[in-house]
């Protein structure tokens, strides 16, 4: 019979056993701060607890990521990590006033220390105001090595001199600012090249000044939630509602816009532009001299973005679309359109589809819901469609005549066409859409019709 081990010689075993299960442990600390690197913070601190050995390798990740509404876990993060140098910082929190320049403190913490992008996003208790938003320390106007920077709840008012030599990519979402601070914070980015931001009811601004010679993306939102917001608190002075957007960007390369429509000015020719992607709200006009502003603004937008390459467009559901043109805008390089249409835009599709001989891929979405002014075609001014064009898209069908003859004049006049497919808004019209579309001739031989 086999002698027993020994105690001694069993607590070696399971020693030995140990260390050959927790290999990760044996690992050089800096491929350990790359691990803990893809977790949440509060997850990367509990591993503190496993050994001596992990106690203060958390401490030392280039990243943080504080989401949180609890002041102590929050202030614990700060008390003990020490990194020097932070590659990434998110700090998300819910303050009241008891914990304003506390949280304050913690965003210089972070401006201190070499951070390349920050993203902060504060929220606050109760109804927002320009006192409720949390002021943006001046430390971070410091900070020269920011390469990103993201703000939301914040209030914005820069020093009257300042540089972000590095930043590059900057996203404003509900930040109040003053007129003056927002040219100031844009004149401070001297290579500054994507601007994202909102335009909030609660800001005073009336005119936005975008001069950056450097930028190539820019982003605007103006979300049709807030007209319903303007009705609630009982109106607004027409100043507050309509605004102008001065534009000097002439590398610009790709351009957004969502919501209600302001007054675009582009002081350059946007010559580099590759893509576009215009959302504009549904927006009904007091009387006619509104209304006529407001289909000027979208068809003097659409005329500068006349070298865009890649566009998809909705112009709004308002009927005074009718009166509004784009000629004799050309688009001439102009490779996919996507675009939305319903019953008062059916026109702007066809301007589009005249001026863009080049048109490759058509994706056409209906959006219309009532009765439509439908697809036109005037014997005495033919449309020209793309010789280019090999894929075309139409989707929500609803098998009325408008449709069909659009879908009739693409296939009759794409002569290199490949692709046409066909999507219906409701699966009991497919057999009658189907029907319909194989009586319509094609000139492309090679075309695939499918309909789903």
């Amino acid at each position: 019979m086999p002698k027993p081990k020994s105690k001694s010689k069993r607590q070696k075993l399971s020693s030995e056993n140990n260390n050959k299960n927790d290999r990760i442990s044996d690992l050089p600390e800096c491929l350990l701060i790359h691990i803990l690197s893809f977790l949440p913070t509060q997850t990367a601190m509990a591993t503190s607890i496993l050994s001596r050995r992990w106690k203060h390798v958390w401490t030392h990740v280039p990243i943080l990521d504080i989401e949180s509404e609890n002041l102590d876990s929050v202030q614990s993060v700060f008390d003990q990590h020490k990194a020097p140098y932070l590659q990434c910082c998110s700090l998300t929190y819910k303050f009241c006033s008891c914990c304003y320049r506390l949280v304050q403190r913690w965003i210089n913490n972070l401006a201190s220390r070499n951070v390349e992008q920050l993203n902060l996003e504060m929220h606050t208790d109760g109804h927002k105001s320009h006192e409720s938003y949390l002021e943006l320390p001046h430390r971070v106007f410091t900070c020269s090595t920011l390469v990103f920077l993201s703000l939301s709840g914040v209030r914005i008012d820069p020093p009257s001199s300042f540089q972000l030599p590095c930043l590059k990519k900057l996203d404003l979402y509900q930040v109040f600012y003053e007129s003056d601070p927002f040219v100031r914070l844009l004149s401070g980015c001297p290579v500054l090249e994507d601007l994202s931001f909102d335009r909030d009811f609660s800001d005073s601004i009336s005119i936005y000044k975008i001069c950056v010679p450097t930028l190539k993306r820019l982003s605007i939102l103006h979300h049709e939630i807030l007209f319903d917001d303007y009705a609630d608190m009982g109106g607004l002075e027409d100043s507050e509602v309509h605004y102008v957007v001065e534009i000097n960007a002439p590398a610009l390369e790709y351009f957004t816009f969502d919501g209600h429509l302001g007054d675009f000015v582009f002081l350059e020719k946007l010559d580099n532009l590759i893509r576009a992607k215009v959302n504009i709200c549904t927006f009904e006009p007091k009387d006619h001299e509104e209304e006529e502003c407001y289909v000027d603004r979208i068809f003097k937008l659409l005329a500068a973005l006349y070298n865009v390459k890649f566009l998809s467009i909705f112009t709004g559901h308002s009927e005074c679309l009718s009166n509004g043109s784009t000629y004799p805008s050309q688009f001439q390089n102009l490779l996919r359109l996507d675009f939305k249409a319903n019953t008062w835009n059916w026109h702007v599709l066809q301007d589009l589809l005249k001026n863009s001989p080049n048109l490759e891929v058509l994706d056409v979405t209906n959006t219309s819901t009532g009765s439509l002014s439908g697809w036109k075609k005037s014997p005495n001014d033919p449309l020209f469609l793309s010789s280019h064009l090999t894929t075309f898209y139409l989707r929500e069908v609803k098998g009325l005549e408008h449709e069909m003859e659009f879908v009739k004049y693409i296939l009759k006049e794409a002569g290199v066409l490949k692709s046409a497919k066909i999507r219906v808004g409701n699966i009991k019209l497919k057999e009658i859409v189907r029907e319909k579309l194989s009586k319509i001739p094609r000139r492309s031989m090679t075309c695939l019709l499918t309909v789903k």
